[in-house]
Parts: structure tokens; sequence; C-alpha cells
């Protein structure tokens, strides 16, 4: 091994010719395995870099995306028990949406818990149906006279009732003086809503598609 180092030391770098034939063989061969590796890098690996770079990160997104899937894969049952779980709420608040048939008994039962709760009922106007997509709203306006915990009877009556019922633009205020100090105004809108069924539905379908479409746009005078 130290021969070989004092071999090493002796050569001269500026007559190769005088090298060992060992020594030159070697060094030919390192030339050529670094000009072929040059010429890899310049000619092959170069030019297809930017295709290998689009390749890596195509294969990061792909990996993003298998693990997206991966993800909903394993919640999969998870979903399907919510999805599960909506679709039972959903039928239950269906249930609470009374029929053609029922409105009117629910119309009567609106009006009767204010006589329970001991108000006097000075309106109660039924107004338009206004149609959603699967369900309606049907407003009516009320008035009521009567004292702050009759009130609050009245309020908790609607909430009890079987059927939804929402109030909407509550206004308390106080009464006329000849119905004493003690005695509010109530002014609301209470909604409830029907479901529609399917002929109904499929009624308001071209009344929706009538309402997406817009006018069609006027040419300016300069335009041909």
């Amino acid at each position: 091994m130290s021969s070989f180092v004092e071999q090493l030391r002796d050569l001269d770098p500026n007559d190769p010719s005088r090298w060992p034939v060992a020594f030159r063989l070697g060094a030919i061969v390192l030339i050529f395995v670094l000009a072929a590796g040059l010429m890899s890098y310049f000619m092959a690996w170069k030019p297809k870099k930017p295709e290998l770079d689009a390749a890596r990160d195509q294969e990061v997104k792909l990996l993003q995306t298998l693990s997206e899937k991966a993800k909903k894969a394993a919640n999969l049952d998870a979903y399907k028990a919510q999805l599960a779980e909506m679709e039972q709420s959903f039928g239950a608040m269906l249930r609470k949406l009374p029929n053609k048939t029922e409105v009117p008994n629910l119309l009567t039962d609106i009006s009767q818990q204010g006589a329970g709760a001991g108000l006097d009922q000075k309106l109660f106007q039924p107004e338009a149906q206004i149609n959603k997509d699967f369900y309606a709203e049907l407003p009516i306006k009320m008035k009521l006279t009567g004292s702050y915990h009759a009130i609050g009877a009245f309020v908790s009556g609607i909430a009890a009732l079987p059927r939804i019922v929402t109030l909407h633009d509550v206004e308390i205020q106080p009464a006329a003086k000849d119905a004493g100090n003690d005695q509010l105004q109530l002014s609301v809108t209470a909604k409830t809503y029907r479901y529609l069924d399917a002929e109904e539905q499929a009624s308001q379908q071209p009344q929706q598609a009538g309402k997406g479409r817009g006018k069609t746009p006027r040419k300016p005078p300069n335009s041909r």
C-alpha cells in the first residue's frame, strides 16, 4: 500500500506518457467515465428534467387524492349513519307539517290559543299561501290584547302545538287606554307550513324555470 502511495506521489502530471501502464489505463477509464457522465447529464437527464419534475408533482397530487379518498372510505360507515339520522329527522319534521285537510283545524287551534290564554283577539287574518321548493308557508296576521302573562301563555301554547308554527314580526305595545293600564297589544305574524304533494311540486317546476330565465338583452343602438 505504501509503495502505491509513493508511486502516486512520483507521477508527473505534466508528462502522463511516463506514468506506469496501470495508472495510464486508470486515468483513461476515469476520463471516459466522467465524459460519459457529462454526456448523459446534458443529452439525456437534463432535457428530461422538466418531465421528471412534472411527474413528481403529479405523484404528490395523486398521493394527496389517494389519502383523501382513503379517509372518506374509512368514514363511510359514519357518513351512512349520519345520513340515516338526517333522513329520520327530516321525516319527523315532515310529519309535523299539516296536509291540505288538516290546515283548517290547525288554524282553529292557533286561534284558540289566544282565547285559551285569556287574550282578546282583535285580528285573525290568514294571508295568501307562499309556495317554496317542497313546502308552502301559511302566514296569519294576528292582533291580540291582554296582560303580559297572558301573552307569555299564548306563546307557550303555540310552541306546544303538534304542528310547526313560528312567530314573526312580533310587536308589543301598550293597548288603548280604555283596555286598562296593565293591558298590552300583541301584533304578530304566525306562520305554519304545509308539505306540497307530488302534483303540487310538479306544478312548481315550470314556474321556477320561468323565473330563472331572464329577458333577452336588448342590443345597443349602434350594434349590428
